[in-house]
């Protein structure tokens, strides 16, 4: 990891790169002024959040979620924070934090499947996240004929309610620089607020249909290899 150094001139995405956490928080505590804040995107939809967690700088991302960064937030591709890791500790700070393992982006993929080629550890600490508890290797597993509820692994109601909690502190951060940004400008902030809006939403509802789109993937495979191997060919297809 390289050493942060302070340099003045950077923006806030160069310097959440860089690991350069004074000129971070210079940055974002003059957000007042500026209109920077961690979910800020770049133009190209990169934010503070994707830079930090792509070079693992950790320090930087604890700044940064202190000040309303959301771990959850997408660039155009669809891609959150998570889709850039490229080590197995930063990926399990991000999913502590409540950074949904299990979404798909604008090309189907989840974070585990973009990473598997290029990051397979990390792929393969994700894909851990999703997989049944295993069972003796010498007794056939009937616990799903039992109990068909537990081969359908679908997100905790403490994960659920953490990714909505997330979703809706993300929105009430960007609302807050929408205003402050529209009373500095002198401008109407009612179409970015729409939008906005209209962001969550989507947002909301592609992570219920990755749920319902895992779950049912998770029923048909049972935890076997066979099915794991299945469902990565379906990645490729995409």
């Amino acid at each position: 990891m390289p050493v942060p150094v302070a340099t003045s001139g950077k923006n806030i995405w160069v310097a959440a790169g860089d690991g350069d956490l004074e000129r971070v928080q210079e940055l974002v505590g003059r957000k007042l002024e500026e209109g920077i804040a961690p979910n800020a995107p770049d133009q190209n939809t990169y934010t503070p959040m994707h830079a930090a967690a792509s070079y693992g700088h950790l320090h930087v991302l604890e700044y940064l979620i202190s000040q309303g960064g959301d771990v959850n937030v997408l660039d155009e591709d669809g891609d959150s924070p998570l889709y850039t890791v490229e080590d197995v500790q930063t990926a399990q700070y991000l999913v502590e934090k409540g950074a949904t393992w299990d979404m798909r982006n604008a090309e189907g993929l989840t974070p585990a499947g973009a990473l598997e080629e290029d990051f397979p550890a990390v792929s393969e600490y994700l894909r851990s996240l999703d997989r049944p508890a295993a069972t003796s290797d010498d007794a056939p597993n009937t616990s799903s004929a039992l109990d068909p509820a537990q081969s359908i692994p679908m997100p905790s109601e403490y994960i659920q309610d953490l990714t909505a909690r997330n979703m809706t502190d993300g929105l009430m951060q960007r609302v807050e620089d929408i205003m402050r940004r529209a009373e500095a400008e002198g401008r109407d902030p009612d179409e970015e607020l729409r939008a906005a809006l209209g962001d969550v939403f989507q947002q909301g509802m592609q992570t219920g249909r990755n749920w319902g789109a895992e779950g049912r993937e998770q029923q048909g495979q049972n935890g076997d290899v066979d099915g794991e191997e299945a469902k990565r060919r379906r990645h490729d297809e995409l």
